[in-house]
């Protein structure tokens, strides 16, 4: 399905349906960058390892949400994780690791919308990194908040 959706966009396109873990070095050869959009902690976990390990700069983004009082609530997440300091990053505990239980990111229509922003961010942060835009925070980690649209972000380590 999504080959013939993507094959006007892009020549040669090749879709795998593949599970990433730590022993898939040899599938990013030549890997510069990686995006990690992932929905399941135990996954994200197998491919942070396998990044780091390659020495390969990756942006996750993630959310955490709730709707204890009625309307859905929390934050999209935008994380950089550079080959310098990504261990450390990693090791703030910013991305779910593991598997949550009470998986509300999968009982919610809104979602479609805050995995679009989560693009977006994700891709403006690309940007940056690369001088496409002015990068005047040098986060690694941006939170935004739904309930009030307020941004933060992290910079020091």
């Amino acid at each position: 399905m999504f080959e013939r959706r993507y094959e006007s966009f892009r020549k040669g396109l090749s879709l795998h349906r593949k599970y990433i873990d730590r022993s898939c070095a040899e599938d990013f050869s030549g890997v510069t960058f990686s995006f990690v959009c992932v929905d399941k902690g135990s996954a994200r976990a197998e491919i942070f390892d396998l990044l780091i390990s390659l020495n390969i700069p990756f942006i996750d983004v993630g959310m955490g949400l709730d709707r204890k009082q009625g309307g859905l609530s929390g934050q999209v997440r935008t994380t950089y994780y550079a080959p310098e300091t990504a261990a450390a990053v990693r090791d703030k505990q910013l991305a779910p690791l593991s598997d949550d239980a009470d998986d509300i990111y999968r009982k919610n229509v809104q979602i479609a919308e805050l995995n679009a922003l989560n693009a977006c961010y994700a891709v403006i942060r690309f940007k940056q990194l690369r001088g496409f835009y002015a990068d005047g925070s040098g986060a690694y980690n941006l939170l935004t908040d739904i309930a009030n649209l307020k941004t933060f972000s992290e910079t020091d380590l």
